[in-house]
């Protein structure tokens, strides 16, 4: 071999080698990078490919009100779903009608329509066909029991899911909100809690081998779910059902177009004890119409399906929704005046014995600016007078010495400039002047609570920091957060932002108030029987929607009052958005309510009554010596009268437990059968007061005045409600109750 050719030979070799090399080295390199550099990618890619993880959902808080009653809590339910591909290859392979089959073995069952549900199974193109997405307890076993007998388990299948569940229905529906789809808050306490009441969903992974079955390996694993915690809120369920039936009383009763709400707080907590506004919806069904929203829709003229209409759906759901308490603003109107002339006493720029003149009007800046008694209050008149009787002259000579710097402190300091902080969702800001911008007019027109806005729940906490002694405090709607188990996570404590008036000036305010409700103040309507209640009207005008001729026609009627008792206190606010009745004051259309609300949530709250009207609760003397019971009567100095000749009470009107009034009741004791010894009752509203007690004793009837007019009737109060129905027959001697009001007063 020559040495050219073992040259060649030798340089190929040593190529072959090299090459060789290489590779190996290569080799060697991606096996390190794969057993050490990149060990945990390439294994997470893995993990990946021959794992799949299967959700573990968290359970959803539990919403209870303050008397641990449950306001919200999930429920389980069932989708019902079935596989088109499976079925398709059993119908190919059987030759029979699985649609068929499975349409009318399951529509009776789940309440579906079993033609509808043929096509829907026949004609769709999707693996996964949700047949019913909540199904209940009920119709999970009956479908369960179908799938058995028809031997289905390959074809339908079911599916546990949580869904949200709301036992009152409508109670406290804007308070609480409602959840979506996948179980998220949308609304209300349900939004705003939504991190707490939510948890933490979990997951099941395990190994799976190519035909999707699972496999033990070291590749499972399971990570469970944290439930959610529960809120206990500040709610009270009985006085919620008060004022949401109270607030809708009014709203019918006065033709309220824009709707009708009420607070009920705790003046020395802050606590939201009721919340409502009309007419409510239900979270169990949130995008159901409520029944005035759908008339407003079916009256609108719109062709159903059309995209017009749809938006106007749209937007009567979202109006229907808001809270109108917390979410829209208003002018406060005569129900201000409150802070006016506390701004005015704690400043010392008047006092309880400066004195006033009004004659109908007051003249500001070119303009004449109107008193709602057009004739005037006279002169000579105090503050106290003068707040009492809602006087427009009067707040506009204290606000032009409060000057407008001062005023619009006060108006900070009382919180308007701020949101209340309540926990809900969407809180609307007060929209007032800027400072620099506050000229005589409009000082003029604020002091009276006009040309400004601002939002229910905060002119209720400003309100009653009048009534808590002068402290302004944050108002909120949940106590304290618990854990599964019942444990307290966390605890609500009362937040006092500041003092905003003194004590004394709190007091005197307060005070000016009782007594214009117990005597000839404009809120007398506010009143009831026995109890301090201090109480302001107002009457507002809408400058945002005007006529043609370019006025205001439009008014919201309105009344604030508190009520303490020794170291307690409740405020309670009602808002008539745009009264249609023929009198729009908040003295007729807000005042009657509040009235009607205190004289159910005093006594339940065990508030001290002063009263010097004589209610008892009749005894049952059923079974009773006529003699002994003829002894307890006069004893108590109430009227009687005995039907019958025998010696023991058979029966007798008012039954026992039945509540009276004294000086206007007389009791029948029937010591012997009678037939017939039935009345018609007569029809009382629209008669005055003492027209109203003639008429009704002399109908035989027994009568219990409630409101304001139990206390001090006179010839202005009107009869606006009795509690029997006209021409109804009840027996001689039965109670009814009769409820009048004062209508002179245009506040």
């Amino acid at each position: 071999m020559n040495d050219k050719v073992k040259r060649t030979t030798h340089l190929r070799i040593t190529a072959i080698l090299l090459i060789f090399s290489l590779l190996a080295a290569y080799l060697l390199f991606n096996i390190f990078q794969l057993s050490y550099l990149k060990y945990d990618y390439y294994r997470e890619k893995t993990y990946d490919q021959v794992t799949t993880s299967s959700a573990l959902k968290a359970e959803r808080g539990i919403i209870y009100d303050s008397n641990m009653n449950t306001l919200a809590k999930s429920n389980t339910v069932w989708r019902i779903f079935v596989s088109t591909r499976d079925i398709k290859a059993a119908e190919k392979s059987s030759g029979k009608d699985y649609c068929k089959i499975i349409a009318d073995g399951l529509a009776p069952i789940l309440s579906l329509n079993s033609t509808s549900l043929y096509e829907k199974l026949r004609s769709s193109s999707v693996l996964d066909v949700t047949i019913k997405k909540d199904a209940s307890e009920d119709e999970y076993k009956k479908t369960i029991d179908f799938i058995r007998e028809g031997s289905l388990e390959s074809l339908v299948f079911t599916e546990a899911e949580s869904s949200r569940y709301y036992p009152g229905g409508t109670l406290a529906a804007h308070v609480l909100g409602f959840t979506g789809a996948d179980n998220q808050g949308l609304y209300g306490l349900e939004y705003y809690y939504d991190d707490i009441l939510s948890g933490t969903d979990g997951y099941y992974v395990y190994a799976k081998d190519a035909g999707g079955r699972a496999l033990d390996t070291e590749y499972s694993d399971y990570f469970p779910a944290e439930d959610g915690y529960s809120i206990v809120t500040t709610i009270d369920s009985y006085v919620q059902s008060e004022l949401e039936a109270v607030i809708e009383m009014a709203r019918v009763n006065h033709g309220a177009q824009n709707r009708v709400c009420g607070i009920v707080m705790n003046t020395k907590t802050g606590a939201i004890i009721a919340m409502a506004t009309t007419t409510p919806f239900d979270p169990n069904d949130p995008f159901a119409l409520d029944e005035e929203s759908q008339k407003k829709l079916n009256n609108s003229g719109l062709i159903v399906g059309t995209d017009e209409y749809k938006a106007y759906k749209n937007e009567l759901m979202q109006i229907m929704w808001s809270n109108k308490a917390v979410s829209e603003t208003y002018e406060p109107g005569s129900t201000f005046k409150i802070v006016t002339v506390s701004a005015a006493l704690d400043l010392g720029v008047a006092s309880i014995n400066s004195k006033f003149s009004c004659s109908g009007y007051k003249q500001v800046g070119g303009w004449r600016i109107k008193c709602h008694k057009t004739t005037g209050h006279g002169s000579g008149f105090n503050l106290a007078y003068g707040l009492q009787m809602s006087c427009n002259p009067c707040m506009m000579t204290l606000a032009e010495g409060i000057g407008a710097g001062s005023f619009y402190d006060y108006v900070e300091r009382f919180g308007y400039f701020e949101k209340s902080g309540i926990d809900l969702p969407s809180e609307a800001s007060t929209i007032f002047h800027k400072e620099e911008g506050i000229g005589t007019t409009e000082l003029a027109t604020a002091s009276f609570g006009q040309r400004f806005k601002v939002s229910i729940i905060n002119h209720l906490t400003a309100i009653s920091a009048v009534a808590n002694g002068g402290r302004l405090i944050a108002p909120y709607l949940v106590e304290k957060i618990i854990d599964s188990k019942g444990r307290v996570v966390s605890e609500h404590q009362t937040e006092i932002k500041r003092q905003v008036v003194s004590a004394e000036v709190a007091g005197t305010v307060s005070k000016i108030l009782i007594d214009g409700v117990s005597g000839d103040g404009g809120a007398k309507n506010a009143g009831v029987a026995g109890y301090d209640i201090a109480a302001k009207t107002g009457t507002s005008q809408k400058f945002d929607i005007l006529d043609e001729n370019g006025n205001s026609y439009l008014r919201i009627g309105s009344t604030v009052a508190y009520s303490i008792n020794e170291d307690e206190g409740i405020s309670m606010i009602i808002v008539v958005d745009e009264p249609t009745s023929n009198v729009k004051y908040g003295s007729v259309v807000a005042a009657p309510y509040i009235s009607m609300l205190m004289e159910k949530l005093l006594p339940y709250f065990e508030y001290r009554s002063n009263s010097d009207i004589v209610n008892t609760t009749v005894e049952n003397y059923v079974g009773m010596n006529i003699n002994t019971v003829v002894d307890k009567l006069k004893k108590l100095k109430l009227e009687y009268e005995i039907v019958g000749d025998g010696d023991t009470v058979i029966r007798q009107t008012p039954n026992g437990n039945d509540t009276l009034t004294i000086a206007l009741s007389k009791i029948i004791l029937y010591t012997s059968d009678i037939e017939d010894d039935n009345v018609s009752v007569p029809s009382l509203v629209g008669l005055t007061t003492v027209e109203a007690i003639r008429v009704a004793v002399g109908a035989g009837l027994n009568v219990r005045l409630a409101g304001a007019s139990a206390s001090s009737p006179d010839a202005m109060d009107i009869i606006i409600e009795q509690s029997l129905p006209q021409g109804e027959r009840v027996k001689r001697g039965s109670i009814i109750t009769i409820r009048a009001i004062n209508n002179s007063f245009e506040d």
